[in-house]
């Protein structure tokens, strides 16, 4: 009984903290604090959520490359911040991958495989180097594996939901996420 009111207990915390997602502040230096940070800003969810529900629009296997292509993408720009490799315009851009990730969707838009993947690997780059630049040096690789796992976990969450709904109403609500998407990125520009 105690188990599982720690475990809520635990969870709540971990959402309702404020959000650490970039300014090196806060603990990012464990599996946990790995997993939690994605989770930590609308940012980083919108833009993850957004690029599973278009590989959901575009089927067939941009479902699996664009989101193994993110993955792989933010791993490299984590290990460039992890190095102290500069990278310009991070916050900006992240907001930005939110804007266009969206309007993808929300337009329903096609794209050939390699170059969706370009784009989700270019914006991919650009989350990770903000990961990357709070890690704790001491720690990177359980950090790293706990915002991989979240990141993967959301994109298939995503992709199936965006298979389900769009079976059941085809592409409208899909694209109407995208939509939130969009307008969450703009605010997260405005702000």
């Amino acid at each position: 009984m105690l188990r599982p009111i720690l475990l809520a207990l635990a969870l709540t915390g971990v959402f309702v903290s404020p959000a650490l997602a970039h300014t090196g502040m806060g603990e990012v230096n464990s599996l946990v604090s790995g997993i939690a940070h994605p989770l930590s800003g609308a940012d980083h969810i919108l833009a993850i959520v957004s690029l599973g529900l278009w590989g959901a629009l575009a089927r067939g296997r941009a479902m699996w490359i664009w989101p193994m292509t993110f993955v792989a993408a933010m791993l490299a720009g984590f290990a460039a911040a992890s190095l102290g490799v500069p990278m310009p315009l991070v916050e900006p851009v992240i907001s930005l991958s939110v804007v266009t990730l969206g309007l993808l969707v929300a337009l329903a838009a096609k794209a050939p495989l390699w170059p969706g993947g370009a784009i989700a690997g270019l914006f991919a780059l650009f989350h990770g180097h903000a990961h990357g630049a709070e890690a704790a040096a001491e720690n990177l690789i359980p950090y790293a594996a706990g915002f991989v796992l979240t990141t993967a976990v959301l994109q298939a969450a995503a992709i199936g939901s965006g298979l389900f709904v769009r079976s059941l109403t085809g592409t409208l609500a899909v694209r109407v996420a995208g939509g939130v998407a969009v307008l969450g990125g703009l605010i997260l520009i405005a702000g």
